[in-house]
C-alpha cells in the first residue's frame, strides 16, 4: 500500500480516506485527512474531503468553513479584482450569485436566493441555460445571465454553495421552506392530459430514475440499471413512469415485465417538464440525482435510494432529511447491495398503497 511506503505522501492519504468513506469509517477518514493536511496545509481536495466527513457527520459549523475550499479548487469565473462576499450587507450594490456545482446543489442551495435578497441592494446570477428554469423562479433574482460579458457592474461575488456558511446553518435549523420550486400550470395540464392517455387508468404512477445523465462525472457506485428495479415492476396496479434521461434510455429497450414502464426521457426538454411530470405522478424513487431534489424542492413526496455511504447532504442513520421534508431515505445495509435495498423500496411501496 502507499500508505505503508510514503506515510506522508498526501495524495496516497487522501486516498486511503476515501476508503474508509466509503465503508463509513469516518474518523479514520478524518484521521488520514488531518495527516495529509499536516503535510500539505493549503491542499483544497483535502480540505473538500475533511469538509464532507464533517458535514455528513452533521458538524455544520466546521463543515462549512471547509466546504469554502470548493471555490479555491475549482475556477468559479474569469479573473476579477473583485472581492467575495462575506456575509455583510451591500447597501448600494449588486450582489453577484454563481450556480456553481451540479444541477442537485443549485436546487438545493437555490433556497438561500431569498435570504441573499435580504443583505444586497440588487441580485444577478450567472448559470448555465440548463438551469434557468429553476433559477428564473426566484423573483429576487434582478436578471440571469448565462455569458459573463452581459453580467452588469458588481460590488462582489459569492457562489450559490457558500451561502449556507455565510448564513450560518447550523443542523439544527436548516431552512426548508418547501416548496419554493413549482411547476408550471399550463405543463401540467399537458403532462396530465398526456399521462392519462398513456398510462391505464386506476394504476398508481411510479416515477423511477435509475441513474445520472452525468453519470460518466460521478461515482457509478451510487447509480444503478434498470433491471434492478425489478421488484418494482413486479407490483400489481402500478406504471413505471421513467424520469431518466441519457443514453441509459436505452436500457428501455430491454424492458420487459408485469408493470407498465413509460419513458418519458426523449419528451422531457428542461426542468419545467420534469416538474410537471412530478406533479402528475403519485410519487417519484431515484438513486440520488437532481430529480430527488426537485420533488424535495417542490413538496413532492419522493423515494431515494442510498448507497452505503451517502454523498454527505443524506447525514446517517435517518430515514428523514431536513433539508426535504417530503422526501424519504433509504440506505444499503451493505456496500453495493442494491438488491436488498430495492426488494425493502417494493415491500414499502405496497404497504403505502395498501395505507392509502
Amino acid at each position: 500500500m502507499a500508505v505503508v511506503s510514503a506515510p506522508d505522501d498526501p495524495d496516497a492519504l487522501l486516498k486511503l480516506a476515501a476508503a474508509h468513506y466509503n465503508k463509513l469509517e469516518i474518523p479514520e477518514a478524518l484521521d488520514c485527512i488531518e495527516r495529509a493536511l499536516r503535510a500539505a496545509p493549503a491542499l483544497p481536495e483535502a480540505h473538500i474531503q475533511r469538509a464532507e466527513c464533517l458535514l455528513l457527520s452533521g458538524r455544520f459549523e466546521e463543515g462549512w468553513e471547509e466546504y469554502k475550499w470548493l471555490s479555491v479548487a475549482r475556477k468559479l469565473m474569469p479573473d476579477t479584482d473583485k472581492p467575495q462576499w462575506n456575509g455583510r450587507p451591500i447597501h448600494n450594490g449588486r450582489l453577484l450569485l454563481i450556480a456553481d456545482q451540479g444541477f442537485g446543489d443549485v436546487i438545493q442551495f437555490s433556497r438561500y436566493i431569498p435570504w441573499a435578497a435580504t443583505q444586497a441592494a440588487e441580485l444577478v446570477i450567472a448559470c448555465g441555460s440548463k438551469k434557468r428554469p429553476l433559477l428564473a423562479q426566484f423573483s429576487e433574482l434582478k436578471s440571469l445571465h448565462t455569458r459573463w460579458e452581459t453580467i452588469p457592474e458588481w460590488a462582489a461575488y459569492v457562489p450559490l454553495s457558500g451561502l449556507p456558511r455565510l448564513h450560518g446553518t447550523r443542523l439544527e435549523h436548516i431552512p426548508a421552506p418547501v416548496p419554493y420550486l413549482r411547476a408550471d400550470a399550463a405543463l401540467i395540464a399537458h403532462w396530465s392530459a398526456r399521462l392519462g392517455r398513456l398510462l391505464p387508468p386506476g394504476y398508481r404512477r411510479v416515477g423511477v430514475v435509475w441513474t445520472s445523465q452525468t453519470v460518466q462525472k460521478y461515482d457509478c457506485s451510487q447509480f444503478v440499471t434498470l433491471a434492478t428495479l425489478a421488484p418494482l415492476a413486479e407490483l400489481d396496479k402500478v406504471a413505471l413512469v421513467s424520469l431518466t434521461e441519457g443514453p441509459a434510455m436505452t436500457e428501455v429497450g430491454q424492458y420487459f415485465s408485469h408493470a407498465p414502464l413509460l419513458n418519458l426521457g426523449p419528451e422531457i426538454r428542461d426542468f419545467s417538464d420534469t416538474m410537471a411530470v412530478l406533479e402528475c405522478i403519485d410519487l417519484v424513487i431515484t438513486v440520488d440525482t437532481a430529480v430527488g431534489h426537485l420533488a424535495g424542492a417542490m413538496d413532492r413526496p419522493g423515494w431515494l435510494m442510498l448507497p452505503y455511504a451517502p454523498d454527505w447532504r443524506w447525514l446517517r442513520g435517518r430515514e428523514d432529511t431536513p433539508w426535504y421534508p417530503s422526501l424519504r431515505l433509504f440506505r444499503q445495509r451493505a456496500p453495493q447491495d442494491w438488491q436488498e435495498l430495492t426488494e425493502r423500496v417494493a415491500a414499502a411501496l405496497v404497504a403505502r398503497f395498501e395505507a392509502s
